[in-house]
Order: structure tokens, then C-alpha cells, then sequence
């Protein structure tokens, strides 16, 4: 009678690309605290110097209060538009193939990759009273050059892949036998899209809705070229800053900046719980 002898083997690490989390987590940490939190922090402490009165004086001035809702309008005009057009548009680049799909897919990337002054130029010319656009819009009384609607255009044109980019993807990964249920079951194109379609590219296009608008919010240098910059009418808050910068006058520059910095941070987090209060709805059986 013979024995198995039983060899024990000794298990086998797991080995990572990666180190541990602890070393991962701890240099992330440091990056985001030295690029991030520590210029957030010192903004709200040179905020904090001039105390809440002073603080609130410089806030509600006249002048800020104008730049906010100029501000204000013109991203929320603009991303409308982008909730419109992005979504359009990466509807096409998907579901259809068509010549010169590659190039207009490559040209959604031009604000990324574009000086933001350059666009501003560029659109300042095109919307000039003389330029190819301007002046048909002028024939019709439509005035862009020096407007909040130039500012809005100038703000759309920045913002536009952010929408683009983030439906694109789940639009692509979005399962095409889904819908030929529900079409073999008589649904309406309308009722496929609003019942199978939307739900799975909703949580990405409230997403790519929040970013454009943060990213309008802080738009600089494509909007100066093309607003006119006339205080009270069409000063936005970013040009603003900039000037209380050039006064020396770095309390009320980052007063304002605070609080372009808090809407953004509010609608970032707007947009981050509705993502996923959307993303519990739809998992949740019906």
C-alpha cells in the first residue's frame, strides 16, 4: 500500500503593476493637496483677510452683481444649446457613417486643443458687422459682437465636447438588440428613445451638461474678444477678477473668485448626486 505524499504549494503573490494601496493613495493625496487644495485654500484665506462685511460689500457691489448675472445668463444659455447640439451631435457621429465622419469626429476636439484666444479672435471676426456671419445677423437685428449673446457663442463654441465626449461613449456601448425588442414589440422611435435610449445615457449627459456649464463659468479668453467688456452690460466675472488683479486690489479679486468657485464646486455637486440618485432609479426593478 502505497501514500500520496502531499506537496504543499506555496501560494502564489498576486502581483500588481501598481504598489499597495497605502503608497498609491498617499501620493495621490499629496499631488491633489499641493495642485489642488493648497492654491483652493490660500484663494479662501486671502478672501477671509477683509472680514464678512467686507466681504459682503465687495459681492454684492454693483459692478460684481453685474458681472455674475451676465455671467450667469450666458452659461446657461450656452450649455442649453450644448444639451441640444452635443447631444445631436454625438447621436450622429455615432448612428450613422457618412464621408468625412472621421474629420467632423476630430474637429469636436478643436476648443480642447485651440487657444482660447485664438477662438476668441476668430469668432470676434466672423461676428464682427462686417464679418460673414455678423452682418446678415445685423440685416435681421440680431446684434453678437459686443452682446451677452456673443459671450454665450463665444462660451457654447469652449464648452461644446464636454457633452459630446461624455454621451459619445455610451451611445457607442449601448446594446442595439435592445431596441430591436422593443421595435419587433411596435414601440415608436419616440418611445424607444425615451424609455431605452435616455435612461442609459442620462447619468452621462447630466455630467457632461455639469462640466460645460462649470467650464463657461470660468471661460476667459475666448469671451474678452468678443463681449466688448463694458462694465454693468457685458463685463463677465472672470474679466473682473482680472482687473482687480491689475488694481493690486487682491482681497476683492479673490473675494470674487470665491465665489465663482463655490457655484462651480454647487453645481459639480448638483450634478454628481443626480448622476447617482439616476444610476440607484435604474437599477432598481420595475
Amino acid at each position: 500500500m502505497t501514500t500520496a505524499a502531499i506537496v504543499e504549494v506555496p501560494a502564489v503573490r498576486a502581483r500588481r503593476v501598481l504598489p499597495g494601496f497605502a503608497p498609491t493613495m498617499g501620493v495621490t493625496l499629496f499631488y491633489l493637496g499641493l495642485v489642488v487644495l493648497l492654491p483652493l485654500a490660500a484663494l479662501v484665506l486671502k478672501s477671509a483677510e477683509i472680514g464678512p462685511a467686507r466681504f459682503w460689500a465687495i459681492v454684492t457691489g454693483p459692478r460684481t452683481l453685474a458681472a455674475f448675472s451676465v455671467t450667469l445668463t450666458a452659461a446657461v444659455a450656452a450649455t442649453v444649446f450644448n444639451a441640444f447640439y452635443g447631444l445631436l451631435m454625438a447621436w450622429v457621429l455615432v448612428r450613422y457613417n457618412f464621408p468625412g465622419k472621421r474629420v467632423l469626429d476630430a474637429l469636436m476636439d478643436l476648443p480642447f486643443a485651440l487657444p482660447t484666444s485664438v477662438a476668441g479672435v476668430a469668432l470676434a471676426t466672423l461676428y464682427a458687422g462686417n464679418g460673414w456671419f455678423g452682418g446678415p445677423l445685423q440685416d435681421v437685428g440680431v446684434k453678437v459682437l459686443n452682446s451677452v449673446t456673443g459671450i454665450a457663442v463665444a462660451m457654447a463654441f469652449t464648452s461644446a465636447p464636454f457633452v459630446i465626449r461624455t454621451v459619445q461613449p455610451v451611445l457607442e456601448d449601448l446594446s442595439a438588440e435592445v431596441e430591436e425588442a422593443a421595435r419587433t414589440l411596435g414601440a415608436w422611435p419616440l418611445a424607444i428613445f425615451v424609455r431605452v435610449i435616455w435612461p442609459a445615457i442620462r447619468p452621462a449627459f447630466i455630467a457632461g451638461l455639469a462640466l460645460a456649464f462649470a467650464r463657461s463659468l470660468g471661460e476667459f479668453g475666448a469671451v474678452i474678444f468678443i463681449a466688448g467688456n463694458l462694465p454693468l452690460k457685458t463685463e463677465i466675472a472672470a474679466l473682473l477678477i482680472f482687473i482687480r488683479l491689475e488694481e493690486f486690489d487682491y482681497p476683492a479679486a479673490a473675494s470674487i473668485a470665491v465665489v465663482m468657485l463655490a457655484a462651480s464646486f454647487l453645481v459639480l455637486l448638483a450634478a454628481n448626486t443626480a448622476q447617482a440618485w439616476t444610476m440607484r432609479h435604474a437599477r432598481k426593478p420595475s
